[in-house]
């Protein structure tokens, strides 16, 4: 399974003095955020946002996003370099909600008269509060332990993943075209028109969820890791995950004699897991209880093959559709 690095407040204070010398050294470039010289340069937190603002701001933006392609952003912080590139771009856009735990030094470090604007895309969304962990056996939630005994932070008060329902996903994106006008306000015609057809976008995609799964007849899936709340809550399902919040939580010998039972009672077929991390305790538990593996993507990146392929969020979505309906007919 892949352990996530615990990123400490300290050592991103100490990234961030770093990046301040670097910027006045005039050091070459070494960070994968590169900026244009002649678009409004956006640079978003990871894969969603990303997508997002390319959609909303065509041929006026150059939008990058931080977390690299393949790149599980749970498992992701920045370098110097990193930083100090986000700090010179014109528009920053992160999810918040605990998502991001270098955001908040990070923003802090931003001089008065620094260039960036910051958009939190999740700001007036309806966020589902994060159950304390212990209570599904995970251990508490905010803080765990590494295998060194040390602890880090896996997400606050509230689950982050909210993009994972179209109708959150309208909202952000209404977010990011106001953080676009603000910073380009002689293209907000076309910002406007680009949020509009995307926002119509999603009103489809949302039609077809609840189109699709309001006709199986099961409303049960077992995920790798837990983030699927917002889609279960939109669509009328319950997840029940192997892994928390963050998709290293190890689950205790009870969780998994717990998933076991819930398999059986429910008739689950299926055991979903996702592309950016390890699929071997997914795989090992569905041979156990002799079902199938299918992907369930929580959209928190892409693969380089994914890419290569043209996928995007709607894509990736309607995949999800698919293999949903599936699994609970």
């Amino acid at each position: 399974m892949i352990r996530r690095a615990s990123f400490k407040t300290a050592s991103l204070a100490s990234i961030i003095l770093l990046a301040a010398a670097v910027l006045a050294g005039g050091c070459g470039n070494n960070s994968k955020i590169q900026l244009s010289e002649d678009k409004v340069n956006v640079v978003a937190s990871f894969y969603p946002l990303y997508d997002f603002a390319l959609k909303i701001g065509g041929e006026h933006v150059h939008a990058v996003s931080a977390t690299p392609s393949g790149v599980e952003p749970h498992d992701w912080e920045p370098k110097s370099m990193d930083i100090s590139q986000i700090l010179k771009a014109d528009l920053f856009v992160y999810q918040g909600a605990g998502l991001e735990g270098w955001v908040e030094e990070l923003l802090k470090s931003k001089k008065p008269n620094a260039k960036v604007v910051e958009v939190e895309a999740s700001a007036g969304l309806e966020l589902i509060k994060a159950e304390e962990e212990h209570e599904d056996g995970h251990g508490e939630e905010g803080e765990h332990e590494d295998e060194d005994g040390e602890h880090g932070h896996d997400h606050g008060e509230f689950d982050p993943h909210a993009w994972l329902s179209p109708a959150n996903a309208k909202k952000m994106a209404e977010n990011i075209k106001a953080g676009l006008v603000k910073v380009d306000a002689a293209h907000q015609a076309d910002y406007e028109a680009n949020y509009k057809k995307l926002s119509e976008q999603l009103d489809q995609l949302d039609r077809q969820f609840k189109e699709e799964l309001g006709k199986v007849s099961k409303k049960d899936v077992v995920v790798s890791h837990k983030a699927f709340a917002y889609l279960c809550r939109d669509y009328g399902l319950n997840q029940k995950p192997i892994m928390g919040l963050a998709p290293d939580s190890e689950p205790t010998a009870q969780d998994m004699k717990e998933i076991n039972h819930f398999v059986k009672d429910n008739n689950v077929k299926y055991i979903f897991f996702e592309e950016l991390v390890s699929d071997k305790l997914a795989k090992t538990l569905a041979n156990d209880l002799k079902i199938e593996t299918m992907v369930l993507n929580p959209l928190e990146g892409l693969t380089e093959q994914q890419i290569k392929d043209g996928d995007d969020y709607f894509s990736v979505m309607k995949r999800n559709l698919q293999n949903l309906v599936k699994a609970l007919q």
